[in-house]
């Protein structure tokens, strides 16, 4: 039985997409890119934004931040909320915490943005803990989140880490999860491309948030 677990956000507790595509499409028009297709914005839901700027538009690193900086303009006024959670997540954390289980949050979203949104969904009272990246981009590695989670959990250790897990929509869950060795719940109802959960090496895969509850309270 699972008896720490850590969520991913975006992809896997909500779904941004709306606020985020809009918020990068904001950013590029700044540089004169306009990109009028949302859907070809979905890869920048997960991993750190500078480092999608900079894959996906081959931006050097100061125009990154200055993309960034233009994509939180607009985030934080309203991309912020166009955002649902997804149908079902409510009432899968209440049990889960019902269950004794400590919950956590790991994101690569800026923690100011996480708690703004757990709190807007009214779910932030679950959450032992919640984690995200700082403002000026250090701790947006997955693995770094990861590993902070677990030390405000008290679960640091190799020993105290039986019965944890992480549970994300993307490859970098997984991937980060690896690094701080600890198995991964993916979810196919987040933002992964075909065969990506299951090719980085999620345990297993929910595809749907019943499907996810029924793992976590197995």
């Amino acid at each position: 039985m699972f008896t720490t677990i850590l969520f991913d956000l975006d992809g896997t507790l909500t779904d941004p997409k709306p606020g985020i595509t809009k918020s990068v499409q904001y950013a590029l028009a700044h540089f004169g890119i306009e990109e009028e297709d949302l859907d070809k914005l979905e890869p920048f839901i997960g991993p750190p934004l500078q480092d999608s700027f900079r894959e996906f538009y081959g931006m050097d690193e100061k125009q990154a931040w200055e993309a960034v900086e233009k994509y939180r303009e607009r985030f934080a006024q309203v991309g912020w909320s166009e955002n649902a959670l997804y149908p079902g997540i409510d009432g899968m954390l209440a049990r889960l915490k019902a269950s004794g289980c400590l919950l956590g949050v790991a994101s690569s979203k800026p923690e100011y943005f996480v708690k703004k949104i757990l709190d807007h969904f009214h779910v932030a009272q679950y959450f032992d803990v919640a984690l995200g990246s700082e403002m000026d981009g250090s701790r947006s590695k997955k693995e770094e989140v990861i590993r902070e989670a677990l030390l405000r959990l008290g679960v640091e250790t190799g020993f105290s880490r039986e019965g944890t897990v992480m549970v994300g929509d993307r490859l970098f869950d997984v991937e980060g999860a690896r690094e701080m060795g600890l198995p991964c719940i993916g979810v196919s109802f987040g933002y992964a491309a075909p065969g990506e959960l299951e090719e980085s090496g999620a345990v297993q895969i929910a595809d749907s948030v019943e499907e996810l509850e029924r793992i976590l309270l197995k």
